[in-house]
């Protein structure tokens, strides 16, 4: 047993792809765990958010476990270690700023990047990353909000809280888009609520579950509280 973990492990550190593939797990959970209550991430929605079965997701943990990268309870979600913390905190940054330098820099659509970050952010190396950095100004979050680790590991995390939360005549300040789905993206885009950008609480309606918001220089759009709640706002200032 023991030789076997050991060799998975190596597996693990020199396999291309699987170092790939690790990092891309250990970014979901890190995600996951930043969002849910209890700080950790159930096995289903870890297969959910990497696009496979409960079952794959599940061998993935127990490697991540035996690599010390993750812990995983009997009966209950699976959390980082320190060091599984720090790798994900990486990647993180490097997909994050790719995603500030090909929208920035590159022009491109920032409801597009998120997919080519997702090929380049294994290949980046700490030199470019750096110089990367420094060329954009050291960047506090991406495109979309999401806050940017900084070069020792810190997060700070943007205030707001979701859109679904004000309430009606509220004037708040757009400042995170929790969903990178590329139509969601657009469709927010379209009617003005990108972050940084300011708006006003216009109704909410039960009986259709809906809230109706206005966003400076644009006409007046109905959200769902389910996408309303992927908008973060703050009071505007």
């Amino acid at each position: 047993m023991a030789n076997i973990r050991r060799a998975g492990q190596a597996a693990l550190q020199f396999e291309p792809m699987a170092t790939e593939t690790v990092e891309d797990y250990l970014k979901a959970l890190c995600t996951l765990c930043r969002e849910s209550p209890t700080g950790e991430a159930g096995v289903v929605r870890l297969a959910a958010a990497m696009g496979v079965t409960k079952g794959s997701a599940t061998s993935m943990v127990r490697k991540l476990c035996d690599a010390r990268l993750a812990k995983a309870k009997r009966y209950g979600g699976v959390t980082l270690t320190a060091k599984g913390t720090r790798a994900a905190v990486d990647v993180l940054r490097r997909h994050r700023i790719i995603e500030t330098f090909l929208v920035q820099t590159l022009k491109l659509d920032w409801a597009e990047v998120h997919e080519e970050a997702e090929r380049l952010e294994h290949a980046l190396s700490p030199r470019i990353l750096q110089r990367l950095d420094e060329f954009l100004g050291h960047p506090a979050a991406d495109p979309h909000g999401d806050p940017i680790p900084d070069a020792t590991g810190n997060v700070r995390e943007p205030g707001g809280r979701p859109l679904s939360d004000h309430a009606v005549g509220a004037k708040v300040r757009i400042v995170r888009i929790a969903d990178q789905d590329p139509a969601f993206l657009t469709f927010v885009a379209e009617h003005g609520l990108k972050p940084g950008a300011r708006a006003t609480v216009v109704g909410v309606s039960e009986q259709a579950d809906s809230i109706t918001v206005q966003a400076s220089g644009h006409p007046e759009v109905a959200l769902s509280r389910s996408a309303a709640a992927k908008v973060q706002a703050e009071a505007a200032r």
